[in-house]
């Protein structure tokens, strides 16, 4: 079957729903950046927000007319029904949906006679006239609708006879699609089958599903209603939104195309969802779910050493889809749970070639789980192994400099000013060299120093910026002397590679993880070492 963006609508909701998640917040620069990603993605439509109900959105409309070209998706407003007893054509926020420039309009309905009697305050008859007369009002101004019917769940098991009424009154006025919402979360897959199968017998409209996530199952809520016959699925990407969030869109989407093989995006537009999914997380400031289905970072990585003997045979032994499908790596974990195969498959990721030579491996294997059982991790140091694989390759580790001493002092100052400082002494290319810094701590002001004496000779750290430290006590029964594990991150622009230090002292640990990063850095700019 070919592309056809109108076979099973994708339609995201991102910049309105997803925007609504605690602690995330978008300009409207970001909202364009994001819209951008989206449409590369390839999905069919885009809801950009809710023109005329706050500044934003409203300059984000304007921008978008002017400044928004996309390639696959089209743009889509968000907006309410016309007011209880106001003539479509007279009601300001429906003025802005028409002046909003999106070729089509997603309104919102209440389908929950409760919500009509509590919330909106008028007639089970007049919300009907409300959705009837807004839905012909912009299908007559030549926009193209669909119908958000709000907590229709709900309502269906409250007054079911009246939740199908606001189906029928909706697709007789023009409206494209009719979605039903499970605004609060509660809905289980059965459950949501059964009242799609339902509704369709009862009035033949083109449906649509929107579920939230809390009950843990809005994508196979989604999926449920998809098999149940709605063909138009909405949800966020990475699942951003309200409470606990709305169902993810990368995993829906990869679930449609590589299990139910219905060709939902643009030909190989699926291979970008690892890294549109980043991208976005990046642009939302929120750290992605190293889980998160398909396009986690853990989602296909081993550990275990029973199953790398597998995937050296076939991967698809121990991984349900090849991760290239959808822009992901398969990873190999090296832990204390590491066999021979973990070792082989992980160096080959990492590109040292143990050449097949068993005792080698062995050892490898005998060092991990003797320095594991110290402390050290290597699932999240992927820098510090591949020192330790070259280390016992060639029988020496790589270096450029020895750390010979090192003093840090923290003192309070006049009007309690905190002033941290380093001394080091290194030894690189046959100089001893004594250095110091300052910093906003004893780790900082180390860094600093180590990085100040270094410099004249290797002037490629400049571009290396430290951007992670993260500190765990390894043993809290010893209180203040417990062993600390230290783990940094490190950048030089084009990438990122991380390292492990661990001791009874966190300046010593920290230390310990600096050099390897240090070291590691400058093996990526190609430095040969002493």
């Amino acid at each position: 079957m070919s592309f056809d963006k109108e076979a099973l609508h994708i339609y995201d909701t991102t910049l309105r729903d997803g925007a609504q998640q605690e602690g995330l917040n978008l300009s409207v620069h970001d909202k364009l950046t994001i819209a951008r990603h989206l449409d590369d993605l390839g999905v069919g439509f885009i809801e950009g927000g809710w023109p005329g109900a706050n500044p934003k959105d409203t300059e984000f409309f304007a921008l978008a007319k002017k400044e928004l070209k996309l390639k696959n998706a089209t743009f889509v407003a968000f907006g309410a029904t016309r007011r209880p007893n106001v003539k479509a054509a007279d009601d300001v926020l429906l003025g802005a949906l028409r002046d909003s420039g999106a070729p089509a309009v997603t309104l919102v309905a209440k389908a929950y006679d409760r919500h009509v009697d509590l919330a909106l305050k008028t007639s089970l008859d007049e919300n009907l006239a409300m959705i009837r007369d807004s839905v012909t009002h912009l299908r007559q101004e030549g926009q193209r609708v669909f119908l958000d019917a709000e907590h229709f769940f709900d309502g269906y098991r409250a007054n079911r006879a009246y939740a199908l009424e606001v189906i029928r009154v909706a697709m007789e006025a023009g409206a494209d699609v009719a979605a039903l919402c499970d605004t609060n979360g509660g809905m289980l897959p059965d459950e949501i089958a059964d009242v799609v199968h339902d509704v369709l017998g009862a009035t033949s409209a083109r449906l649509g599903i929107h579920c939230h996530n809390d009950t843990g199952c809005a994508v196979a809520n989604s999926m449920a209603a998809v098999a149940a016959g709605a063909t138009h699925v909405q949800g966020t990407l990475n699942g951003y939104g309200e409470r606990t969030g709305n169902a993810d869109l990368v995993t829906i989407i990869a679930n449609l195309e590589l299990k139910k093989k219905k060709d939902v995006l643009p030909q190989n537009a699926l291979r970008e969802a690892f890294r549109i999914s980043h991208a976005v997380a990046e642009v939302t400031n929120i750290s992605p779910s190293p889980r998160q289905p398909y396009a986690g970072v853990s989602a296909f990585a081993h550990k275990a050493g029973l199953h790398a003997s597998a995937i050296k045979v076939d991967p698809s032994l121990y991984q349900h889809e090849d991760p290239e499908s959808v822009g992901n790596d398969m990873r190999m974990l090296v832990s204390d749970m590491a066999g021979r195969a973990s070792i082989e498959l992980k160096s080959m990721e990492l590109g040292v070639d143990l050449k097949g030579d068993r005792e080698l491996i062995g050892r490898v294997v005998d060092r991990v789980k003797e320095m594991e059982s110290r402390g050290f991790t290597f699932e999240a140091a992927d820098a510090s192994f591949e020192l330790l694989l070259r280390e016992e390759a060639t029988g020496k580790r790589p270096s450029f400099f020895t750390i010979n001493h090192w003093l840090t002092t923290t003192e309070r100052g006049a009007k309690n000013s905190i002033i941290t400082k380093a001394e080091v002494t290194v030894t690189a290319q046959g100089k001893e060299i004594t250095c110091s810094g300052e910093g906003n701590g004893p780790v900082n002001a180390f860094d600093n120093a180590l990085r100040d004496g270094l410099n004249q000779l290797y002037p490629e750290l400049a571009a290396l910026e430290l951007t992670d430290y993260k500190v765990r006590i390894l043993e809290g029964r010893l209180g203040t002397g417990a062993i600390t594990r230290v783990l940094v991150e490190t950048s030089d622009g084009k990438g990122e590679w991380n390292t492990v230090g661990v001791h009874e002292n966190v300046i010593a640990a920290s230390a310990m993880a600096l050099e390897d990063a240090l070291t590691f850095g400058l093996l990526r700019q190609g430095r040969k070492p002493e």
